[in-house]
């Protein structure tokens, strides 16, 4: 039972003598407004440090940042802490990892930052764009611009995905011969210098890309154009259309709308290989149009991508981020952090209102070995991703009577490898960021290998782990970050066998420079389970952003990619860090609304994705209207 803040005063005036509060002096004025903020304080956990977690603690806190100063306390006996009428707040990050703050990256044993995975920020991320600029970062220093992508095959390049934002007409049609000339006539371009026209989704990019794919047929690109009937039927329809989306597989869509046999294995399969981490018969349909949609067919430019310029996502966006919420504009930002720690158990309790509550959780320091329990707590937030849900519930009854936690624990993840590989000279790929496709050698993995010396050039000595005032003169080759995702068929192998594959197979095959160039050194990351996997039939099991609900548990919400926002979704779909990032903040919100102090809630502010182009719309009202009594046959 919470205790009023000024029954404790008078419990504090019995024990330290009813004197100490007779003539109030500054120092007794100080305690007694420290003894009130303590107990007037909202105490909140958040289980997990990735983008879910981050999200979730800035929006907890984000208001006592910019809360006004305090006013003095004048001798009257009411007492407010905080004229300003908002909440204190002393949040808890709890995580695994020994430092999820960023301060302390990884290394590897020969003294090299390494990462886990190389993540990309797509256009459409305005939530995260925005905390570049909350934080007074320069974006310039902080991404690189937006690169080409590279598809490799055993027969060599693919296809190049371009820049679209930053392409002129002549980039795009240039190299086609009388034809480029005649379509640059049509799109009004007088010289093949201007930039290319913002073009209605899906028109603009089939144009932008005739000249980038090297290898498929037009023919089978086009063969695409009937998933876009099923991407408006499905994204347009409401949750019950959505449901029978999803228990399909992305395999068994391809097959009803007639996409081309290679269109899948050369393009489409690799790139969710990498974008969804399983091949198209081992997902959801829903989610494979969410992802194509958002990344490739919402706008012309949607597909336009940019890296971290220096160092790693951790130390460039989340340490900064880390220091805001921890030390704030007085020393004290409200957050936090026990990294190392592992969750042992959540206790639920039924309060007066026949509704349960999460008020304890103990968590083990993996550090010293010790069991610590917190109580009285206000609510929290699971910013888990499958296998730490899975952790947390098992160790938790009270939790796992619950059926959606109890769900959501049954769901698997996806294996990932991460490696490093320094050559001892430079080499010189096509584009930055490059994808494997259709190599036996990957054994049903999705792979990818990213020249961090082309994206990283300024930062090349701190790719090679010195710090810039080495006198050794010995040239930096390329360092080149490879990712495997589904690499269950890796797995088992030795860190020396899996980079002898990508060293004398997969990168040589892909760019035959590779073939010359020494490795030096090289760093191997296994990671079971940790990825969502969006299987058929998953959409029903996973968690929702509300929990439980705010009839059964209302002080417990879920966040990450993989939650279910409900009515607060958001328009980034998919493996996304903005996904993500937001279903945090919407996950804070939701927890504030209940339990925030009467009158003193105000909702972090969550920034949507570019509206959807009037062609969609209007093909949305028109399939609602045919739908209305036409039978959805091809879907279960």
């Amino acid at each position: 039972m919470m205790i009023a803040p000024e029954i404790l005063v008078s419990l504090f005036a019995i024990v330290v003598g009813a004197d100490a509060f007779a003539r109030p002096s500054s120092s007794s004025l100080s305690s007694r407004r420290r003894l009130v903020e303590i107990a007037a304080r909202k105490k909140y956990v958040v289980v997990g440090g990735g983008w879910g977690g981050w999200g979730a603690a800035e929006a907890l806190i984000d208001r006592h940042l910019a809360r006004p100063a305090r006013r003095s306390f004048s001798s009257s006996p009411s007492l407010h802490p905080h004229p300003s009428g908002i909440d204190d707040v002393d949040v808890t990050m709890i995580d695994a990892l020994p430092d999820p703050t960023g301060g302390k990256p990884p290394l590897s044993s020969s003294g090299k930052p390494v990462e886990a995975g190389t993540r990309g920020f797509w256009k459409d991320y305005p939530n995260i764009n925005a905390l570049v600029s909350r934080l007074g970062l320069d974006e310039d220093e902080i991404f690189t611009q937006f690169t080409n992508s590279s598809f490799y095959s055993p027969d060599g390049l693919e296809a190049t995905a371009p820049v679209f934002g930053e392409a002129t007409v002549g980039s795009i049609l240039g190299g086609i011969p009388v034809v480029g000339d005649a379509i640059g006539g049509i799109l009004g371009a007088s010289t093949l210098s201007r930039a290319f026209p913002d073009l209605p989704s899906p028109l603009g990019q089939v144009l932008a890309t005739v000249p980038y794919f090297e290898r498929l047929p037009i023919a089978d690109r086009a063969s695409m154009a009937g998933l876009l009937a099923a991407t408006i039927d499905c994204l347009g329809g409401d949750e019950s259309t959505k449901a029978q989306y999803d228990r399909m597989s992305a395999h068994e869509l391809f097959l009803r709308f007639r996409l081309s046999e290679r269109l899948v294995s050369d393009f489409v399969k690799p790139t969710l290989l990498v974008g969804l981490f399983k091949p198209p018969e081992e997902l959801s349909a829903l989610v494979v149009m969410e992802l194509l949609y958002y990344y490739a067919l919402a706008h012309q430019d949607s597909f336009d991508v940019r890296w971290i310029k220096n160092g790693t996502v951790s130390d460039s966006l989340i340490r900064p981020l880390a220091e805001r919420l921890t030390k704030g504009m007085d020393g004290d930002g409200g957050l936090k952090v026990l990294g190392g720690c592992r969750v042992k158990e959540i206790s639920l309790e039924r309060g007066e209102d026949g509704k349960l509550r999460a008020s304890r959780l103990s968590y083990l320091d993996t550090r010293s070995g010790k069991v610590e329990e917190m109580v009285d707590i206000d609510g929290i937030i699971l910013a888990l991703g499958c296998q730490g849900m899975q952790s947390v519930v098992s160790s938790s009854p009270d939790l796992a009577r619950l059926p959606v936690f109890s769900k959501a624990a049954s769901l698997k993840g996806i294996d990932v490898i991460s490696c490093r590989l320094y050559f001892d000279r430079r080499v010189a790929t096509r584009s930055p960021a490059n994808v494997f496709s259709r190599f036996d050698e990957l054994r049903g993995a999705g792979g990818t290998f990213f020249m961090l010396d082309q994206l990283q050039e300024g930062n090349l000595a701190r790719l090679w782990g010195k710090d810039g005032e080495d006198d050794d003169d010995t040239p930096l080759g390329s360092v080149v970050a490879c990712d495997f995702y589904n690499a269950g068929g890796l797995m088992s192998l030795k860190d020396e066998d899996i980079v002898s594959i990508l060293t004398n197979d997969l990168l040589p095959s892909a760019v035959s420079k590779f073939a010359d160039a020494k490795l030096v050194d090289s760093w191997v990351g296994k990671y079971s389970g940790v990825v969502s996997w969006f299987s058929p039939g998953s959409y029903a099991l996973r968690p929702p952003l509300e929990g439980a609900g705010n009839d059964i548990l209302p002080n417990v919400k879920c966040a990450g990619d993989w939650v279910r926002m409900g009515k607060r979704e958001h328009g980034a779909k998919g493996l996304c860090q903005e996904r993500a990032y937001v279903s945090g903040f919407e996950a804070a919100n939701s927890l504030m609304e209940v339990t925030a102090s009467p009158g003193k809630f105000k909702a972090h502010e969550v920034l949507p994705v570019r509206e959807d182009e009037m062609l969609f719309k209007a093909g949305v009202e028109v399939n609602r209207k045919v739908m209305s009594f036409l039978p959805r046959f091809w879907t279960r």
